[in-house]
């Protein structure tokens, strides 16, 4: 039996007295329409009542409607006839169990209502997985929504997809519930599709095709009808037109994404006998009609249940545990992430021998780029997790990439998440995970493109919040999730995760969280920019860091030609090893005893009884794994591995001691051999520069980096452009216009000082990620800020490219790594001295010298002149 939780009883309450109160003001409204129909002469003196204004209006006297909406007045709904409907929203949360109070709510619409056990519901989704879900749910009759449904239709319910045939017999005599998607019904040419055509398996609602006066008062009663009206009235035989017959019962999930005018006119013109709508985020919309008067269309909100009723009951996973990682090796973000999901493992298989209460912790890895073809972008990819996975020993079956082009969720053995013969444990996306994927077991987020994609970490973050069973297990560790991020500002995704549970309807969760800023919900489209008419036809090029290997001339490819440079047969981990501490913190292993609480509030407590006596074992093979993508030869990565246990086993570190401690002497060992590789990677990119198979060359060959016609902006038109010192327009910069928010403050001194220089010729602002870029020693491209060519008297014209620091970054690392390659660069430049055979010749060698240069903010006053 399904267990009725303290909220939906409230909320069931609520409905049950609306629809009390709206019977008896529609049999108020239907007798004043009776009175009319007998005494047509009282037509004119006599009004039938708004039934549904009427109750609202009631419902807000007596206090029942929420006190968020206090003041927000009724807003009327009226279907294609103008006949008013009936119109509630239920607010729930993520996780609150909108489908079961949907299903409790249409039951009573039929019973307290309209007085029936037959009818027609037409059930909308927004989306292909709450579509599935729903259509699979409500047809096994094992389920408890289902179930509801045979108690009210005494085991007569129809489930329906909109392809199947319809009889007027099935609606009289069964409950008729279709799922349909809000695309089907929500089209500009609602002609073409096969709701609105005329079908051959549509039965009994309308007369046959030669009885003309029949079908003119089908007409005549239901006057939104589509049909023929060539020679004489004939009603199509369509899905479309049998619904606006039935008048059925709608309900529409997630209903903050049917607002549109569209939609909302598609939707109601169905002729709705009533209509219910379900949301986390109930929105009211502003519209616009005749002659500019703008209007307000409101949610009529019955009930609405906080994030803290959910938390009570045991429905979501909270506290939210957030580890915000500042490194910059996404494999060991990722590395903290599955050493929390196997910590969730243990617990679950302990919860297992305990209850026979079956979870398998599920983590989902958000990542930057999915794409056959961004495989190599520089991002981290679905691909590149995938491997690494494998390498750490995860199975194939346990994997699964769920993207647009690629969706291992659809496979027969993994659609079902909750069987325990289902064994996927890790899930990759980039952002496919919407609205409706419903996985209790999904515990840990982790979030590899935190940095640059937070709105898509903010729809995901109510993909982990969903409760087992609904049901608390007790272990404050399965009652929990987590959100683990890569190289992400730490405020930045405060913000985004305090977003993502304010659209998942559990803002009242997230009080405790910063509040200093809020993170824009809709990022303006980008538009294109265009060059100044000057520079149109300026053909301007820069070099890039090449490879050249005889006959082969490729763009420089880190690990290809330098880190597979990279001997590792020989290296001494004894430095490591020296590092490791002879008091060396083991991780905490204790038992904990959950038991019912006596008094208070809590269901559960519990209490620490004694040490853990599992005895933990060094496994050379797991930590090999862990090194692979640093030490890719994995007999060269073992030995490194014994070495690296000789040395501590030198300084008395005993099995069981590597055992308790193999966690630090994974994480020391990468970080060492790390070190080395950066070590290592610069000193064969310098030997390859100074032999010359790494080259910095402007080449004849057109192999070269070339200034694009146009770039993107995200900037509205009206935007504030950057002005020089006497408020005028910037007038050298390859691109117009140049909006001023698109500079931080230092850098739009630099822009100005530029552009007022008599020597320089143009500017240009350089974006990072997306336009120039130069390859060095470490993996991360160099972008420099700005890019400026000026007037040389001795060699013609100068390009200078240059990248600015913050004085508080001067003896950063990332600093020095950035001045001594741009020094590198700029100190190896030179002209290719041939052209291949049969190649066209790009670029002329017209005296063009490029030079590199790294300037801090508070000295470019004093070095920017010698640069000219």
């Amino acid at each position: 039996m399904f267990r009725q939780l303290d909220y939906q009883e409230r909320v069931m309450s609520a409905v049950s007295l609306y629809l009390s109160r709206l019977r008896i003001e529609k049999k108020i409204a239907d007798e004043a329409i009776q009175l009319i129909n007998t005494q047509p002469h009282l037509a004119g003196a006599l009004t039938p009542p708004d039934f549904v204004k009427r109750t609202w209006t009631a419902m807000s006297s007596d206090g029942v409607l929420p006190a968020s909406r206090a003041g927000i007045p009724y807003s009327e709904r009226h279907d294609g006839c103008g006949r008013p409907v009936p119109n509630v929203v239920l607010k729930v949360p993520t996780g609150g169990g909108k489908t079961w109070l949907a299903v409790s709510t249409v039951t009573r619409v039929l019973g307290q209502y309209l007085s029936t056990n037959s009818g027609f519901v037409l059930w909308i989704v927004p989306n292909e997985a709450i579509y599935s879900q729903t259509l699979r749910n409500l047809r096994n009759r094992q389920h408890p929504y289902r179930q509801a449904l045979d108690r009210v239709a005494a085991g007569r319910v129809r489930i329906m997809e909109k392809s199947n045939r319809l009889n007027a017999r099935d609606v009289e005599s069964c409950l008729c519930v279709m799922i349909l998607m809000l695309q089907s019904a929500n089209r500009q040419s609602k002609e073409t599709l096969k709701m609105f055509q005329d079908r051959g398996d549509i039965h009994g609602f309308f007369p046959p095709e030669g009885e003309q006066h029949a079908h003119r008062a089908a007409f005549e009663s239901t006057p939104n009808l589509n049909g023929y009206n060539d020679i004489y009235p004939l009603v199509k035989d369509s899905l479309g037109n049998a619904l606006r017959v039935i008048r059925p019962v709608v309900v529409i999930d997630e209903g903050h994404k049917a607002i549109s005018e569209l939609a909302f006119r598609t939707l109601y013109d169905f002729n709705p006998c009533f209509v219910l709508e379900l949301t986390a985020t109930p929105k009211d919309v502003q519209l616009r009609r005749a002659r500019g008067l703008a209007t307000e269309r409101y949610a009529n909100l019955l009930v609405e249940v906080t994030g803290r009723e959910l938390d009570r009951e045991g429905m979501i996973k909270i506290p939210l545990n957030l580890d915000s990682r500042q490194g910059t090796d996404w494999r060991a973000t990722l590395n903290t992430a599955l050493c929390k999901l196997s910590d969730l493992d243990s617990a679950a298989k302990q919860l297992l021998a305990n209850t026979n209460r079956y979870i398998r912790p599920i983590m989902l890895v958000q990542v930057e780029r999915t794409g056959s073809d961004q495989r190599h972008s520089g991002h981290i990819h679905a691909e590149d997790v995938k491997e690494t996975l494998l390498a750490l020993g995860f199975d194939e079956a346990e994997i699964a990439i769920k993207t647009a082009e690629q969706n291992d969720l659809n496979q027969p053995e993994n659609q079902n998440l909750l069987l325990s013969t289902n064994r996927i444990r890790v899930i990759i996306t980039k952002q496919a995970l919407q609205e409706g994927w419903d996985c209790p077991f999904a515990y840990v987020l982790c979030s590899l493109a935190a940095s640059s994609n937070l709105q898509a970490l903010t729809q995901l973050v109510g993909r982990i919040l969903r409760q087992p069973d609904a049901e608390k297990t007790g272990i404050h560790s399965l009652d929990e999730c987590h959100i683990v991020t890569h190289h992400a500002e730490t405020a930045s995704v405060v913000q985004a995760v305090k977003l993502g549970l304010e659209q998942d309807g559990l803002g009242d969760l997230a009080l405790s969280v910063s509040q200093d800023e809020t993170v824009s919900r809709h990022d303006p489209a980008p538009r294109k920019i265009q060059r100044r008419k000057e520079f149109n036809l300026t053909p301007i090029y820069l070099p890039l860091v090449m490879h050249v290997d005889g006959s082969d001339v490729r763009e420089l490819d880190y690990e290809t030609d330098v880190l597979s440079c990279i001997d590792w047969r020989g290296f001494d981990p004894a430095e490591i090893a020296a590092r490791i501490p002879d008091n060396a913190q083991a991780a905490e292993s204790q038992l904990q005893r959950i038991r019912f609480a006596e008094q208070g509030p809590e269901r559960f407590v519990g209490e620490t009884v004694g040490e853990n006596n599992e005895v933990l074992v060094f496994d050379p093979a797991h930590v090999v794994r862990l090194i692979l993508d640093i030490v890719p030869n994995p007999f060269v990565g073992r030995k490194i591995v014994e070495r690296l246990i000789i040395a501590l086993q030198k300084r008395n570190f005993s099995e069981t001691r590597l055992g308790q401690i193999s966690r630090l002497i994974a994480e020391e060992l990468r970080d060492g051999l790390d070190a080395q590789r950066s070590i290592d990677a610069e000193a064969i990119f310098k030997h390859k520069v100074i032999e010359g198979s790494i080259q910095f060359r402007l080449r004849v060959d057109g192999r070269n980096w070339r200034m694009p016609s146009e770039v993107e902006t995200t900037e509205p038109e009206n935007s504030r452009q950057l002005l020089n010192n006497t408020g005028g327009p910037l007038m050298r910069s390859i691109f117009s216009p140049v909006y001023e928010n698109e500079f931080n403050n230092d850098e739009r001194d630099v822009a100005i000082y530029l552009d007022g220089e008599s020597a320089l010729v143009w500017w240009h602002r350089n974006v990072a990620r997306r336009q120039y870029g130069v390859q060095g020693w470490k993996k991360a491209r160099v972008y420099p800020d700005f890019i400026f060519a000026t007037h040389d008297n001795c060699v013609g014209r100068r390009i200078t490219i240059l990248e600015t620091k913050g004085d508080q970054l001067e003896n950063n690392l990332d600093t020095v790594y950035k001045r001594e390659l741009l020094s590198l660069l700029s100190g190896n430049f030179k002209w290719d001295d041939w052209t291949p055979a049969g190649e066209l010749e790009l670029v002329q060698r017209d005296g063009v010298v490029v030079r590199c240069a790294l300037v801090l903010m508070s000295e470019w006053k004093a070095k920017l002149p010698s640069l000219f």
